[in-house]
């Protein structure tokens, strides 16, 4: 299995990280890693990932960086970009249950609200002013694509 992630990967895990990082401190909790894999839909098994997550924290810091964030994440990252898309595209139609292709701007906020507990709704504000380009109140599964995997 490669270990090298491409760029888009590292784009992903990076806004990843910093929607949990909201202290901006460089580090994230490890259990938080937990959460991040199960929001980008990475299988993973538990005494593996507690292993690596135990190996990544050398100081016993209970945090991980973003480089030992990246190790990690790459274990269970999935090279198919096909298959990231699929499980956004599960997501999306979670909160999308009349199948319009779109979804208003508040499922949104839950979703990046149970991303990251501690966002401020100013800051969600934020979010969803830069994602939602067009001020139309939604998102479309586009813009939800752009925001989830920076493309």
């Amino acid at each position: 299995m490669a270990e090298t992630l491409d760029q888009e990967q590292v784009q992903l895990f990076r806004r990843a990280f910093s929607m949990f990082d909201s202290g901006k401190t460089g580090r994230i909790e490890k259990e938080k890693v937990r959460t991040i894999l199960n929001t980008l839909g990475h299988t993973y098994d538990d005494t593996e990932l507690e292993n690596l997550l135990v190996e990544e924290d050398v100081e016993g810091s209970g945090k991980l960086d973003f480089d030992s964030f990246c190790r990690v994440a790459v274990r269970f990252a999935e090279e198919d970009d096909e298959a990231l898309q699929k499980e956004l595209k599960e997501a999306f139609r979670l909160y999308d249950k009349e199948g319009n292709g779109y979804i208003p701007t508040s499922s949104l906020r839950e979703i990046l609200a149970a991303l990251d507990d501690q966002l401020t709704g100013d800051q969600l504000n934020e979010m969803i002013a830069e994602i939602d380009t067009d001020s139309s109140g939604t998102v479309d599964f586009d813009e939800f694509m752009e925001m989830m995997t920076g493309d």
